[in-house]
């Protein structure tokens, strides 16, 4: 049996082996083959080139309509969101203005209390001093009084003699009745 792989082996026995040659017989190089072939495929592949390129076609401008739609639908929503985040941002502001005006009155109503009770603090204050003042000066007039009152029996015990003391009694009894009849009269 041959072997399969002696002719491609074996280049000796080709006659234009080792040689370069253009070969000019047309129908062994295949050219009307080719060009039969061609132009068939370009005849009947026309079509369905044609069919293949419209389904393309189509499907890129429905790719483009739908991403349109989406686009106008993402516009309209960015569209909303904007219009919500302003109505936030304002409803933000009225309650930063309302809290600061709610901090301000706070701080105020504080401020007035704060000094209410320093007030008050301050007369009670004035009332505790003014008070133990005039403790301590009834304390002091009571204590004179009564050193003032021992030493003026002191010396009334140590001076008063009986004739002193029965002249006293009488200068008491005519003021006392020259009183009397100047109410009578």
């Amino acid at each position: 049996m041959k072997n399969v792989t002696d002719p491609f082996v074996s280049l000796g026995h080709w006659p234009s082996a080792g040689s370069f040659t253009f070969n000019t017989d047309i129908l062994a190089t295949n050219p009307i083959n080719l060009g039969v072939v061609l132009g068939v495929l370009i005849y009947f592949g026309k079509g369905v080139l044609n069919d293949l390129l419209d389904n393309r076609k189509q499907k890129i401008l429905s790719t483009i309509r739908n991403s349109e739609e989406l686009r106008r639908g993402a516009i309209e929503q960015l569209e909303r969101a904007r219009a919500h985040l302003r109505k936030v941002e304002m409803k933000a502001d009225e309650y930063r203005m309302n809290g600061y005006s709610e901090i301000e009155r706070e701080k105020a109503n504080l401020i007035n209390a704060t000094s209410d009770s320093l007030e008050q603090l301050e007369n009670y204050k004035n009332e505790t001093l003014h008070f133990e003042q005039q403790r301590a000066i009834n304390q002091v007039r009571q204590q004179v009084f009564q050193q003032a009152l021992q030493g003026a029996l002191g010396t009334l015990n140590s001076c008063l003699n009986s004739e002193l003391h029965f002249r006293t009694i009488n200068a008491n009894i005519g003021i006392l009745s020259r009183a009397m009849e100047e109410i009578i009269d």
